[in-house]
């Protein structure tokens, strides 16, 4: 059965870098635009970036813009998030799926989802 895999997330501080992996099993994803979304204690899970197939398009929430880029390597199946200059309000677990259909910034557009990995940001 399709999966998506997060790993790459820890407890870093104010200004630290991290890059998040997503490694997605099976042919489901071959073909698909992939993105990453973050849920907070307490909140809606929200829209963080997104990328096409080839990587031609890419897609960011304006929180995160000129921060953080989202790439992926096909032939590794396996879809990455760079985050620069982290922030306490960063802290949330991260999550990334399968677009399928639709605008890239609703969680409704999105399956195959991974179980998340915990970013946490100290002040």
């Amino acid at each position: 059965q399709a999966q998506a895999a997060e790993s790459g997330g820890g407890l870093v501080q104010a200004g630290d870098s991290l890059r998040l992996s997503c490694a997605a099993s099976g042919r489901t994803f071959s073909g698909y635009p992939m993105g990453w979304f973050r849920q907070a204690p307490g909140k809606e899970r929200e829209f963080v970036a997104a990328i096409t197939w080839l990587g031609g398009s890419t897609y960011y929430a304006d929180s995160v813009k000129g921060r953080f880029t989202i790439s992926r390597d096909n032939a590794k199946n396996t879809v990455y998030l760079q985050m620069n200059n982290l922030r306490p309000e960063d802290t949330a677990v991260y999550y990334c799926a399968r677009h399928f259909g639709g605008d890239y910034y609703h969680t409704g557009h999105y399956n195959y989802w991974g179980q998340g990995t915990q970013v946490t940001v100290s002040s």
